[in-house]
């Protein structure tokens, strides 16, 4: 295996995804509930705010851990 493999685009998206639906799905259960009464954009922000820097520390992780899949 070369160590310069480039990553297969595929595969760096389906972990992307395997990790943002399970964190949306929760995300719906348990933050939309305390946020029912607020209108879409104030639900959207919250949401937003809170899943783009998790994604931001977590999926960089994750394809890190996965790299010699990806490149394979």
């Amino acid at each position: 295996m070369s160590a310069n493999a480039r990553p297969k685009r595929w595969k760096m998206i389906f972990i992307s995804w395997l990790f943002v639906y399970p964190v949306v799905n929760v995300m719906f259960a348990l933050l939309f509930p305390l946020l029912s009464d607020l209108p879409q954009l104030a639900k959207t922000l919250v949401f937003t705010l809170i899943l783009v820097p998790l994604m931001g520390v977590v999926l960089p992780k994750l394809h890190q851990r996965f790299w010699a899949w990806i490149t394979k």
